[in-house]
This record gives C-alpha cells, structure tokens and sequence, in this order.
C-alpha cells in the first residue's frame, strides 16, 4: 500500500506512505486514488509530508488521479510539500491544477 487513510472533518486524508515518489509506486498510487474516489470519497487530500523526492511518471500519475476525480466529481488537493517538491509543482505549474496546502489538517479544516 502506497496510501495509508483516515479520516478528518469529512476529508479523507491519503498520506503517501513513501520518500521516494517515483515510476516504481506511481502505478499502484494511481490504482488506490482510484479504488477511493470509486468508495465515493468527495474531497480528498494527497499528503506529501514524508515524501522527499517525485519523479515524473508519479506526477503524471497524480494529474490521472485528478482527472480521474473530476469525472466523478470529486475533488483533490495535495499538502505537506517539502521546498524542492512545492518548487517542482511551480515549475511545471501543477499550482495551477491543484490547491496546495501546508499541511493536511489545514487542507481538511479550511474544506469545512
């Protein structure tokens, strides 16, 4: 399991369960977001906290994920970025995409 959840203020926290988000896990996080949005999970928070580093092939499994919730009419928003991670979101302008938060009880409060 990539995703380890639980429960705050009606959003479901998904805190990713790896330092490294890479090609290696970014298949299985994209098959768990789905198994949760199919759950019927409305607003769901991506929390980076422990990862350190993302790649790519991961990132374009977050951005599968968010179309993924769209279609069905959820929402996902991501937390806990580290300083290189926040700044590779800036670069490829994935700030644009998703709403970005400090942390994921700051995410799940403000959701409120």
């Amino acid at each position: 399991m990539i995703l380890e959840t639980n429960i705050y203020n009606k959003a479901l926290i998904a805190d990713i369960q790896v330092k490294e988000a890479n090609l290696t896990v970014s298949d299985n996080f994209k098959n768990e977001m789905a198994a949760l949005i199919d759950k019927g999970n409305k607003y769901i928070i991506v929390n980076f906290e422990k990862v350190m580093y993302v790649d790519s092939s991961f990132l374009g499994a977050l951005v599968s994920s968010l179309k993924y919730a769209i279609a069905n009419k959820a929402e996902i928003d991501v937390a806990g970025l580290n300083k290189d991670v926040a700044g590779l979101f800036q670069l490829i302008r994935l700030n644009k995409a998703f709403n970005i938060h400090a942390s994921a009880v700051e995410a799940a409060i403000n959701k409120s």
